[in-house]
């Protein structure tokens, strides 16, 4: 199984992304997947074109992209990304796309393929606040988990989604009463969200959850 991981560079003046920083300490072998590694820019139509391209030359059977949501206090299970770009804040380009549909071509919305409750469940399991997220916001985030399960479609037998990480602690030291997570418990968080893709057989675990944060 080749899993392809992805996360972002800072973006909105922070020095830091969890995301990325997270990626690159995941290891490259994990109960016999591979892990392909990729930085993707905060820009909206770059990081498509950048995982589109990695997609054809990895050819995974697995995407999961990784991304920093501030103000949020667990691990977030995205479980749709919606085809609209709405930006609150500039990308790093400098771009602030209002109500501009994403692909033309594509659906209203895609829900991710990856068993998300399951992974909520595990995560759970080792005492690590996780949910499942019912809105991956307008920006970059929603754009890119979008662009991945548009080109899981295109592509074919590709499973893709999308997993929110709070802001790390250096992060909130001027930001009162913004929670944060450690990158030990995030990073602990992806292994073992990684985990149960790679064991996942079947369908996800029948229980309700999910909200929008």
């Amino acid at each position: 199984m080749k899993i392809l991981l992805t996360g972002f560079d800072p973006f909105d003046k922070e020095k830091i992304n969890p995301s990325i920083e997270l990626v690159k300490k995941v290891e490259e072998k994990i109960e016999g997947a591979q892990i392909f590694k990729i930085e993707i820019p905060t820009v909206f139509k770059k990081s498509g074109e950048i995982l589109e391209e990695n997609i054809k030359k990895i050819r995974p059977d697995v995407i999961l992209c990784i991304g920093q949501a501030g103000g949020r206090s667990s691990i977030s299970v995205e479980r749709i990304a919606i085809n609209i770009d709405d930006a609150r804040i500039a990308d790093n380009d400098g771009k602030k796309p209002i109500d501009e549909k994403i692909r033309i071509d594509g659906e209203n919305a895609y829900f991710s393929n990856l068993p998300i409750k399951k992974i909520v469940e595990e995560i759970k399991k080792e005492k690590i606040p996780a949910e499942i997220s019912n809105s991956a916001g307008t920006f970059v985030c929603n754009h890119l988990m979008y662009e991945a399960l548009y080109l899981a479609k295109k592509y074919k037998n590709i499973k893709a989604g999308f997993i929110h990480i709070p802001y790390l602690p250096e992060q909130v030291l001027n930001k009162a009463n913004t929670p944060s997570m450690d990158l030990e418990n995030s990073l602990k968080a992806i292994n073992i969200a990684i985990k149960a893709i790679i064991n996942h057989n079947g369908e996800d675990v029948k229980i309700s959850g999910g909200k929008i944060l």
